[in-house]
């Protein structure tokens, strides 16, 4: 047993470099799968739709930490492919990312007044032309504040990457709180990094909801 240093506070604030390349690279990659769901959940093909449709609620009801083990410990087992930490845990969540933005986003295009879409199609415009000129441009203002919401729920859940050993900013609390017993002040300061990183984005999500439903009103 030790007492607190100055190189357990570098430990803690230098993991979250690790938080923060696991949030972002899990939310690019599920961006790209949520865009392509978005597009087939609205898409006028009954097979695609059924196709998004399952991949989200397959996804969605699937525990984010069964996924995680699933990659981690399966892939190894079952393919003979060796997986690190940050590989598995940056596949996992951006699976899930990818389902739950393409619900958001799908969401958003649906909200689209129909009569729009209508008057696009009778000026002579193709459908990924109405799409790309009237749909999305209107859809995005709408999933804006839903997507910084749902980007600070990331952020939080990229905590469970500690369970397979990633030195994130939660695992690197264990560490430093493992070899000192200062559980308390430990843990109250990574609480206090998770709340410098995701406050800021919960107030802009709100600012951009209220934003919406001024907008809306008018």
């Amino acid at each position: 047993m030790r007492g607190l240093s100055i190189a357990d506070l570098w430990l803690i604030l230098g993991a979250i470099r690790w938080t923060a390349a696991l949030a972002v690279t899990a939310f690019a990659i599920g961006a790209v799968i949520a865009l392509g769901v978005a597009v087939a959940r609205t898409s006028r093909l009954p097979w695609l739709r059924v196709l998004a449709r399952i991949y989200t609620e397959l996804v969605q009801g699937t525990p984010l930490l069964g996924v995680l083990f699933l990659l981690y410990f399966g892939v190894p087992m079952l393919l003979g492919i060796e997986v690190n930490a940050f590989m598995a845990a940056a596949a996992a969540f951006s699976l899930s990312a990818g389902a739950f933005l393409g619900d958001i986003w799908r969401g958003a295009i649906e909200s689209v007044p129909k009569g729009q879409w209508e008057a696009a199609s009778c000026v002579g415009l193709r459908r990924w032309q109405v799409m790309r000129h009237v749909v999305w441009p209107q859809a995005f203002r709408v999933a804006l504040g839903p997507t910084v919401s749902y980007l600070v729920q990331l952020i939080k859940n990229t905590s469970l990457a500690a369970l397979v050993g990633l030195v994130e900013l939660t695992r690197s609390g264990q560490i430093v709180a493992g070899s000192t017993l200062a559980h308390l002040p430990v843990f109250c300061g990574v609480a206090l990094c998770y709340f410098a990183i995701c406050y800021p984005l919960a107030r802009l999500a709100l600012s951009l909801e209220g934003r919406m439903n001024a907008a809306r009103a008018h």
